[in-house]
């Protein structure tokens, strides 16, 4: 079962596994933007426009865990789903070493017009989601995917799988505990601190739901093959951490 609205899509709404899946920063389309952001084509492709294959990921974890899974269908440079509105890169006018031009000295009307046509649709159809499974007491736990660059300005990331948290450290805990062969880190390439877990500490935190942020590095995932083989990777792992978590 699926539903859409017209900048987000859930897919496996009905679905039976425990997690509920969250990629929001899945794709790159502008829609009828690109020439008013000012960028070429191929920063259109660029990790600063979305998280190259996390939906690839996403889609592959959510068919093996039988899992819910919400996504975005814009470009974070329109909207950063994963920032509040008061946050700069929410509607980021710099992302990495690019100017975003189109991004610069937003008017008001325009920041509150991209909200309520982005963030507020989309993390209103994630709580609804969360609180209609909690009501019908089904164990839930939220887990986003995302994806990073080996290069941030120029020096290389060696890690490979980051796992992030908001205040509750269970989940990812677990899923650092178990062997996956990639180079796993806690908090790597970033943290809370740095302002990633907004849809954890928005939604995950306050219901008291078991959460994690999956940041697996993009140059690991760049075909659908790479993307089903890291969902086939990862997900046993998921699996055996949310027996423990929950």
């Amino acid at each position: 079962m699926s539903g859409s609205a017209s900048f987000f899509q859930i897919e496996n709404a009905e679905g039976g596994g425990a997690a509920v899946i969250v990629c929001e920063h899945a794709s790159n389309d502008l829609g009828t933007m690109p020439g008013a952001l000012g960028l070429s084509a191929e920063q259109c492709l660029a990790h600063i426009a979305w998280d190259p294959g996390a939906l690839g990921v996403a889609k592959g974890l959510s068919a093996l865990l039988d899992a819910t899974l919400i996504h975005a269908t814009a470009s974070r440079l329109i909207y950063d789903l994963n920032r509040p509105p008061d946050a700069a890169g929410a509607m980021a006018a710099r992302s990495e070493l690019h100017d975003i031009p189109g991004n610069c000295d937003l008017p008001v009307a325009q920041r509150l017009a991209r909200t309520e046509t982005h963030y507020i649709p989309f993390h209103a159809a994630l709580f609804a989601l969360l609180s209609r499974r909690l009501a019908r007491g089904r164990p839930t736990a939220l887990i986003t995917v995302h994806s990073f660059s080996p290069l941030y300005f120029g020096v290389r990331r060696e890690v490979e799988f980051g796992i992030i948290h908001d205040a509750d450290d269970r989940l990812a805990r677990a899923i650092l505990a178990r062997r996956t062969g990639l180079v796993t880190r806690l908090n790597d390439p970033y943290s809370a601190a740095d302002g990633v877990a907004h849809t954890l500490a928005l939604h995950a935190t306050p219901l008291g739901l078991a959460h994690a942020m999956l940041e697996i590095r993009n140059d690991l995932i760049a075909t659908p093959r790479a993307q089903q083989a890291m969902a086939d990777r990862l997900a046993p792992t998921i699996r055996d951490a949310l027996r423990e978590a929950l």
